[in-house]
């Protein structure tokens, strides 16, 4: 495991976050993080593509503790405030849900911080709802603020409601149906992006080939090689400020979605870290 002691020196925090009451299919993302770190306890450190250890850089884990039956309005205001208060001590700062309802929070807290932020979103579902079932909390209206006040760009999206069409950019939508065995969307998507970078993943952008276990799976997603691809032109063009990686709902039958997670953050943090190394 690459968890570092609280007193020891480090470079990036990662903040786990139990949450799924606003889940509206199959619930379990409450007990996303404990599979993570349990995947985490068997990832090689030494990453082969860059040649690089990123946990020396020093990870240390925090749990932003959630009472699941609390109001929604509330658990987003205490991720918001966790978050904003955290990004002042000038670490590297991630996060693993949980339903990506967590994200209102951090993605208010980063704009909040950084002028001119960009939002990249990875997900099947384009989560633009201004409200469902009772609260502008729920996980479809995760990136409803991040419409309204920043640029956003939304990538493997192959799922929406008719109301959602509104909120819909078309210039900063990437369906998967149009990425599919292509490159040519990557360096549209680099164009778009001025300034600092807050990308948040929701696991179901992949295909359930290869990520099952997710609240909401959706058939035609993308893939590892492609996805790692698409995320490591982005670090090396652009400053990514910080991201979230969501809805890892585990199944006690097959693991492979969180060994997925754990290396997907893994190789998210080489692709941050690894040339500065140099």
């Amino acid at each position: 495991m690459f968890v570092t002691n609280k007193n020891q020196k480090h470079s990036i925090k990662l903040f786990t976050i139990a949450y799924d009451d606003t889940c509206t299919w199959i619930k379990g993302a409450k007990y996303g993080p404990e599979a993570f770190k349990e995947a985490c306890e068997n990832l090689e450190l030494y990453d082969i593509e860059t040649k690089y250890e990123v946990y020396k850089k020093g990870i240390l884990i925090k749990e932003i503790k959630i009472n699941n039956k609390e109001d929604p309005k509330k658990v987003i205001q205490k991720i918001y405030s966790t978050i904003k208060m955290n990004i002042k001590k000038n670490k590297f700062i991630t996060l693993i849900g949980g339903n990506h309802s967590i994200s209102i929070g951090s993605i208010k807290a980063f704009g909040e911080k950084f002028h001119n932020i960009t939002i990249l979103q990875l997900d099947a579902h384009a989560d633009l709802r201004k409200e469902y079932r009772g609260t502008k909390f729920n996980h479809a209206c995760a990136l409803h603020e991040a419409y309204k006040k920043y640029s956003l760009i939304q990538v493997g999206i192959r799922s929406l409601c008719k109301k959602e069409l509104k909120y819909i950019n078309k210039k900063k939508i990437f369906y998967a149906k149009d990425i599919y065995n292509n490159t040519k969307w990557i360096e549209k998507i680099l164009k778009l992006i001025n300034g600092p970078l807050y990308i948040t993943i929701d696991i179901d952008v992949f295909d359930p080939s290869i990520a099952p276990s997710t609240g909401t799976p959706e058939p035609g997603g993308l893939l590892w090689y492609e996805t790692l691809f698409f995320l490591k032109k982005i670090f090396q063009k652009k400053q990514v400020v910080g991201f979230d990686i969501v809805e890892l709902s585990p199944n006690k039958y097959n693991k492979s979605t969180n060994f997925l997670v754990a290396k997907l953050y893994y190789k998210i943090l080489s692709y941050k870290f690894y040339r500065n190394s140099k």
